[in-house]
């Protein structure tokens, strides 16, 4: 009899470290290309728990699109089936899949009948072609960001400035590597050397940014980015789950990171961003679906540092 391993165990390697998926829908939003912008052409599919999927939201709002490009939430629980949508009236957040009436995310995928790999989010999806344009959301923020100001209540306004760009990509690349990505690969490590190197070198790595933050108000001097809206989803995530749920435990953000927390701090206090934060979305998605880290099911109290107080 063959067991099979929890799903998320599957994701290591052999010497146990985690391996992300690469996102296989790529396709752009261009003008005059097979997707070009327009309104209410496009629908974003989301789980408010997934930071990938966090940062589409953020820039949705930030950019007031909200009329043009829909969106659909799953529920936090993420069980065999994966994402799952919900009635809003039975799970607070959730919703229905007004577009492709879908009871899970994964039979968006299966419409591509080759596709073969995880069911994840952010997805975009056109509703004239009926298809996934893209689930890579790094892209799909910098679509969101420039192609669709024709509808934007902030036209003009960017956050991947020509004249700061080199600069933004360069500190996305480690902070994707190192902390985006480094709580995952310290949280599902199946072997003590992985989960060592990588929440060794996570917190080197959130000491940079303490670093820079003591100095600069935003990632980039004084100007509020992508890569403060890429890092942030992971912040505001970090003390009530990633500190105890993936052992990323050697210090939190509100006791021995006070740049970071006053960083923090100004940006939810943003217009629009609180309202993209949900933490019963976060905790329960983490600490209810990850089984084989938490298999009791339970969700800590704490919400982590108030954001909400002033910086």
């Amino acid at each position: 009899m063959t067991t099979q391993l929890p799903s998320i165990l599957k994701w290591a390697s052999e010497d146990g470290e985690f391996k992300r998926q690469v996102s296989s829908f790529r396709n752009i939003i261009k003008k005059g290309s097979q997707y070009p912008p327009a309104a209410n052409r496009y629908h974003l599919y989301v789980s408010l728990a997934c930071p990938w999927a966090h940062r589409t939201l953020i820039v949705r709002k930030l950019k007031g699109l909200e009329s043009i490009i829909g969106v659909s939430v799953v529920h936090y629980y993420m069980g065999e089936n994966g994402w799952k949508f919900s009635d809003p009236s039975v799970t607070r957040g959730a919703t229905l899949d007004t577009v492709n009436g879908a009871e899970y995310l994964r039979e968006l995928y299966l419409k591509t009948p080759e596709y073969t790999g995880r069911f994840t989010v952010p997805v975009l999806w056109d509703k004239e072609t009926s298809t996934i344009v893209n689930n890579e959301s790094s892209e799909i923020i910098r679509m969101f960001n420039s192609e669709f100001d024709e509808w934007s209540s902030n036209p003009g306004v960017t956050y991947y400035p020509d004249s700061l760009k080199d600069q933004i990509d360069e500190i996305n690349t480690w902070i994707y590597d190192t902390i985006n990505n480094g709580v995952y690969k310290s949280g599902f490590a199946t072997t003590q050397q992985a989960y060592s190197k990588n929440v060794n070198q996570l917190f080197v790595s959130l000491d940079r940014v303490e670093d820079i933050l003591s100095k600069n108000k935003f990632l980039v001097g004084n100007t509020f980015t992508e890569a403060d809206i890429r890092l942030f989803t992971t912040i505001v995530r970090f003390d009530p789950v990633y500190h105890t749920h993936f052992k990323c435990n050697q210090k939190t953000i509100s006791d021995s990171y006070p740049h970071i927390l006053k960083w923090a701090r100004t940006i939810y206090q943003m217009p629009g961003i609180a309202e993209t934060v949900d933490m019963e979305h976060i905790k329960k998605h983490y600490y209810l679906s990850h089984k084989q880290i938490n298999p009791y099911q339970i969700v800590p109290e704490w919400n982590g540092p108030d954001l909400s107080l002033k910086a």
